[in-house]
């Protein structure tokens, strides 16, 4: 793209914008750069920072570098950061400055950076002594991309991907997944393209989908603009809208997209979104009100479901045609299917696992177990199970049912509860405790807290809060804690998590209080 659309736009964020050409200059610079501090091919390189342009750069410059950029949670406390930091074995760090004394609290126990570029000055004052000529290091498609998914088992899975597969499987949506003849090819197809298509994401850049968003408009010669603030205002990503003359918006379920047209309902004639034409859905359901609203607010804007994991790329698409439905659908494909547990395919109407085939990852790093459960050969065919039930319909789609584990979805972030609840456990005052999800109007689902305190203990539902924000990210933290006699077990002695959810959510339906 740099030598066929030297001066098209590749990147626009509210602080500025950058072309291919610079995109790709300051790449090398830095991939330069981290091979003169001795980042060798396969190398693990964690980038934590949150969106911004250094954030994008980190990711071409470790692949032009031939080693993997690890995709680090800004959010994480500093006992998650220790377990990604080391599960990873990452040998250097571009670190945004706000996360500098994490990181360093970090790499004093583990010891595994020998190189930390803090974005800033440093990191400037490193692209600048950097050469600008382009590293002839026998790059292949073989080389590795690796997506950390917070996942549905407890602590985060590194996804190890080909690139070839992931540039088929997750980058080549904007193409309708046309075969890639050629590098030079697809630079001819942008060149001959006189009206690029510009999309804009307002998730982080940490998360899989968002990078995938961004690989997929570059790869198609479009336009990206990304959304940088620190905390989600849709005032702020309307105007970038409108300023970059964005086409498609890509939003996180009903957490983003009901502020965004709260915001346009009470200022109808502040915006011009007259370039806008589609909406697109990641990451966590759209309710069936909020795409009414989206009708009502932007009647002449298309909705676009997304189905994608970090294990199957992007699977499925889906245009809405206004039908309600109980669960998102998306179209039957050769290599999308509802299979049961024996690998056959399932009947209409009968309700299995969502498998994916074709260009799908390697596995997980450093967890063959994990990688023979989730990715399996049928009848010579590699697939792909991430853990989603789906039901076959009467017209050839598939509804999407949502993950058969009591994994937490909340904003588009996921939350295994067992690892709320060894938090809780941890507290001397709690005895016991069980989290579910319960209905949330914003995020979908919040984190719902059940705590059976110790005889003759004291704790407040403030103390309890204090107590997990110290040792969790903060969309984990329990939106509301209820003190309860005991928690709903197994006659095994396991949580019986369809009773905690069943008591959590009369709980939670009877108190108007965020703590309890």
């Amino acid at each position: 793209m740099a030598d066929s659309v030297p001066d098209r736009l590749a990147f626009v964020t509210e602080h500025g914008q950058s072309t291919y050409s610079q995109l790709d200059e300051r790449s090398t610079r830095l991939a330069n750069h981290l091979v003169a501090q001795g980042v060798k091919p396969g190398d693990h390189i964690a980038v934590h920072a949150g969106n911004c342009v250094e954030w994008a750069e980190s990711l071409y410059a470790a692949m032009k570098a031939r080693a993997v950029a690890i995709n680090v949670n800004f959010r994480y406390v500093h006992n998650e950061l220790k377990y990604i930091y080391d599960n990873c074995q990452a040998v250097a760090a571009i670190v945004g400055p706000e996360y500098v004394e994490a990181v360093r609290r970090v790499n004093d126990e583990l010891g595994t950076l020998k190189h930390t570029l803090v974005i800033g000055e440093d990191y400037e004052a490193a692209l600048a002594a950097a050469s600008s000529d382009r590293l002839d290091n026998g790059r292949s498609g073989d080389d590795h991309y690796i997506v950390y998914t917070g996942g549905t088992t407890g602590m985060p899975k590194g996804v190890i991907w080909r690139q070839e597969d992931l540039l088929m499987g997750a980058l080549n949506e904007l193409r309708y997944r046309a075969p890639i003849e050629s590098i030079e090819k697809l630079g001819e197809e942008a060149a001959a393209n006189e009206n690029p298509l510009k999309l804009m994401v307002c998730g982080p850049l940490m998360h899989g989908g968002s990078q995938w968003s961004m690989g997929n408009a570059h790869v198609g010669g479009s336009v990206f603009t990304l959304y940088c603030g620190t905390k989600f205002d849709p005032e702020k990503v309307l105007d970038l809208t409108v300023s970059s003359g964005t086409n498609s918006l890509a939003l996180l379920g009903d957490a983003m997209a009901r502020p965004v047209l709260d915001a346009l309902e009470a200022n109808p004639e502040r915006w011009d979104l007259s370039q806008l034409f589609a909406l697109s859905n990641a990451a966590a359901a759209m309710s069936t009100g909020t795409r009414d609203q989206i009708k009502r607010v932007l009647p002449n804007v298309f909705i676009r479901d997304n189905y994608g994991a970090s294990e199957s790329g992007a699977a499925a698409a889906r245009m809405d045609d206004g039908q309600e439905r109980e669960a998102p659908r998306f179209d039957v494909t050769d290599d999308l299917m509802v299979m049961r547990p024996d690998g056959t395919s399932c009947e209409v109407g009968e309700v299995g696992m969502l498998a994916r085939s074709g260009w799908i990852p390697l596995g997980y790093l450093g967890d063959p177990e994990k990688t023979a459960a989730t990715f399996k050969v049928v009848d010579g065919k590699r697939w792909v199970i991430p853990g989603d039930f789906a039901r076959l319909e009467p017209d050839g789609t598939v509804s999407m049912l949502g993950r058969g584990s009591v994994c937490i979805n909340t904003g588009g972030e996921k939350v295994h509860p067992e690892e709320v609840e060894s938090v809780l456990k941890q507290h001397p005052a709690v005895f016991d405790a069980a989290v579910a999800g319960t209905a949330h109007q914003r995020w979908g689902q919040q984190v719902t807290a059940l705590v059976h305190l110790r005889e003759g203990a004291t704790a407040d539902a403030d103390e309890l809060d204090r107590h997990c924000r110290e040792l969790l990210a903060g969309y984990k933290v329990p939106k509301q804690f209820f003190i309860v006699d005991e928690v709903p077990r197994t006659p095994v002695s396991k949580v019986d998590y369809k009773a905690v959810k069943e008591l959590a959510t009369t709980l939670a339906g009877d108190s108007e209080d965020s703590h309890v």
